[in-house]
C-alpha cells in the first residue's frame, strides 16, 4: 500500500486506467494521473521549504504527525 494520500489516489487511478477501454475515459484518468504528480511536486517544494525554515526538529516531527509535511 502507498504511504501518503497522494500516492494512494494515484494507484487507485492507475488501476481504474488498466480497467477501462473507453479511449475518453483513459485521457481523463491520465490527465488526473498527471496532474496529481503537480500536486506532488508542489507539495515535496512546500516540504523542502519548511524542512529549511524550520531548525527545531521537535517541531518538524510534529508537522509531519499531523500531516503537514512529509
Amino acid at each position: 500500500m502507498a504511504e501518503t494520500t497522494l500516492a494512494t489516489i494515484d494507484e487507485l487511478l492507475e488501476g481504474a486506467f488498466e480497467d477501462v477501454d473507453d479511449p475518453e475515459v483513459r485521457y481523463k484518468l491520465r490527465s488526473a494521473r498527471q496532474l496529481l504528480q503537480v500536486v506532488q511536486q508542489r507539495q515535496d517544494i512546500v516540504d523542502e521549504a519548511i524542512d529549511t525554515a524550520v531548525e527545531d526538529e521537535e517541531i518538524l516531527k510534529n508537522l509531519r504527525d499531523l500531516g503537514y509535511t512529509e
